[in-house]
């Protein structure tokens, strides 16, 4: 039986499409690519056909990021250069996922990483020692622990940092060494200290533009890395189209055999859109909540609901579930928010519930739970 994971990655969620890529891949390919860039670009953003593998098996190559599709392109030509990839955005926009899309199709692996947080140390993101061996036998190769960019480093593949700006000031600037040289320097190692990166490393990193301020990358780090901004979604319908997906993947990873209303994943999307733009689509103004109306957050919104009806053996999906999983989403960071989604009810969602009815009707009768 295949081992199985709360949460795969995306080498492993992806194979039959990435080994169907690589059995018909005759682009340029930078050294100690996987996939040549012109795979890369379609493993992301999907392809018209489906591919055929060598023994004839179809396999379709769905896209994955919504989104800029010329920001793609532009993060795997960088890549293929010398400078570092940051990816900056709001939270729930989707930058860790198209960073492990690209280390995925390009490293064959998307879990070298290191996870920014106040705590990380330099020994988190270069190397640590085995103080046992260390004692035993002084600073050897066998005695050194490789952190993620030791091992990017060591094996030409990409080094994921998550969000950078949540680690200390000092402890980013370590990094800049490494991006201009390409060389990590172990001293403790003498002879064998320096450690020169193979063909094919590279940094992506990801910083959410809320976290402004907490710890500012400084200048000199900033000119080791092309920035690509990754917007939100302005697309109701890609929105929706966003969450059947992920809702979708995620129901048949968890084995929940109930299907994905496409009409809830619109009133969702619709409602998200709204909320976040400040505006409803017949102009009718809109108090903005302060938390952020990502996509991530409705995705995780509608999963919540759906899981609820699931397992508690409901017939559908229940609107008054639906309203509550929304109200702690938008009101986890103030409960002053609470009102502006009073008040977007009272308006947007009653107009529409005595216009279109359904589940707008259903959605708005459920303004009850909102509390």
């Amino acid at each position: 039986m295949a081992q199985q994971w709360i949460k795969s990655p995306m080498e492993v969620r992806y194979r039959e499409e990435l080994q169907a890529l690589a059995d018909q891949d005759t682009g340029r390919k930078p050294e100690n690519w996987v996939l040549s860039p012109k795979a890369v670009r379609t493993f992301i953003l999907g392809a018209a056909r489906p591919l055929k593998t060598k023994d004839g098996h179809e396999v379709t190559i769905r896209k994955k990021f919504f989104g800029n599709d010329a920001l793609v392109e532009r993060c795997i030509i960088t890549l293929a250069g010398s400078r570092g990839l940051m990816l900056v955005g709001e939270p729930g926009t989707a930058k860790t996922m198209l960073s492990e899309l690209l280390s995925a199709a390009i490293s064959g692996i998307s879990t070298n990483t290191v996870q920014g947080t106040a705590g990380t140390t330099e020994d988190m993101i270069k190397y640590s020692w085995n103080y046992a061996l260390l004692l035993a036998k002084g600073p050897t190769q066998e005695a050194l622990v490789p952190s993620p960019l030791y091992v990017g480093m060591s094996k030409g593949i990409i080094t994921r940092f998550e969000e950078i700006t949540r680690t200390p000031a000092e402890i980013q600037d370590s990094l800049i060494s490494v991006m201009s040289d390409k060389v990590l320097n172990v001293p403790e190692l003498e002879d064998e200290g320096l450690l020169f990166a193979r063909p094919g490393f590279n940094v992506i990193g990801t910083a959410n533009i809320r976290d402004k301020g907490v710890n500012e990358m400084s200048s000199a780090l900033k000119r080791r890395f092309n920035f690509e901004t990754v917007e939100p979604v302005r697309d109701v319908r890609l929105e929706k189209q966003i969450i059947l997906n992920e809702v979708a993947e995620s129901a048949a990873a968890d084995r929940i055999g109930m299907p994905v209303d496409t009409d809830v994943a619109e009133l969702l999307a619709t409602t998200y859109h709204e909320l976040r733009e400040g505006i409803s689509d017949i102009g009718v103004k809109v108090e903005r909540p302060s938390a952020v109306m990502s996509t991530a957050e409705a995705v995780s919104v509608y999963y919540q609901t759906l899981s609820n009806a699931w397992y508690y053996e409901y017939p559908d999906l229940s609107m008054e579930d639906l309203t509550q999983n929304l109200t702690n989403a938008v009101c986890k960071d103030s409960k002053d928010d609470l009102d502006k989604l009073k008040s977007y009810f009272n308006t947007v969602v009653k107009q529409r519930a005595e216009k279109v009815g359904g589940r707008w009707k259903e959605f708005y009768t459920a303004r009850k739970y909102l509390r």
